[in-house]
């Protein structure tokens, strides 16, 4: 497995990252979608009945504002100050809080518990579970549920995966996905005393596009 490399180099990956998508902020209304494809899949019936949440690499803030919108007390990490300043900005008014930081970092520091922890093509894809998963477990209400999803594996390509930003020229900028199997992160989630685990590829709306990786799971 790969050393992690310096923050400041992925913060600014994804400060990048936010000024791409400063439009998509300030544009769109709150939506809750767990798929690439809008109106595709399941929603936040997903995170039970929660009165507060947590959604870790939370990006564009839209998610998190659709649950502040529902009274939820809805709280958002993501390393990107810029990111986390336009969605403030945009989406503070609904009740949604963000916060910037680092996810690991957040969750060992943070004495917070919630309801609901989630990810959105956000934290859970880019961290290393087995660092991850057992600070969500502190950090969740007695009979809380972790819910994430991202693209599934690649076929044969299982684990931290490195990816250039913007092609292969130019500044190195760069950060590590975490794929496997649903098998696999099923065992990563019970062996973080998870319970109740169930991960699955859900097909595209069109035939041979790529599906989406769900995955849901209770605290004990």
């Amino acid at each position: 497995m790969p050393a992690r490399h310096d923050i400041d180099a992925e913060r600014e990956l994804w400060d990048t990252y936010a000024q791409s998508t400063k439009d998509k902020v300030f544009d769109s209304d709150p939506v809750f979608c767990w798929t690439q494809y809008a109106g595709h899949g399941p929603g936040p019936e997903l995170l039970g009945d929660p009165t507060t949440a947590l959604e870790i690499g939370c990006g564009t803030g839209r998610a998190l504002a659709y649950l502040a919108q529902q009274g939820i007390k809805a709280t958002g990490v993501d390393l990107s100050p810029v990111m986390v300043e336009h969605t403030t900005e945009r989406w503070g008014p609904t009740g949604a809080q963000f916060i910037c930081s680092e996810a690991l970092e957040h969750l060992s520091n943070s004495t917070e518990t919630y309801d609901a922890i989630y990810s959105i093509f956000g934290a859970v894809w880019f961290t290393d579970p087995a660092k991850l998963f057992p600070l969500i477990v502190e950090r969740l209400n007695p009979g809380g549920v972790l819910v994430f999803s991202q693209p599934p594996a690649i076929p044969g390509a299982y684990g931290p995966q490195g990816m250039y930003k913007g092609g292969f020229a130019g500044k190195a900028m760069f950060t590590y996905r975490y794929s496997y199997t649903p098998r696999k992160w099923r065992n990563l989630l019970l062996r973080a005393s998870f319970d109740d685990v169930d991960a699955q590829v859900l097909h595209a709306p069109k035939p041979g596009h790529i599906g989406t990786l769900i995955v849901r799971a209770a605290a004990g």
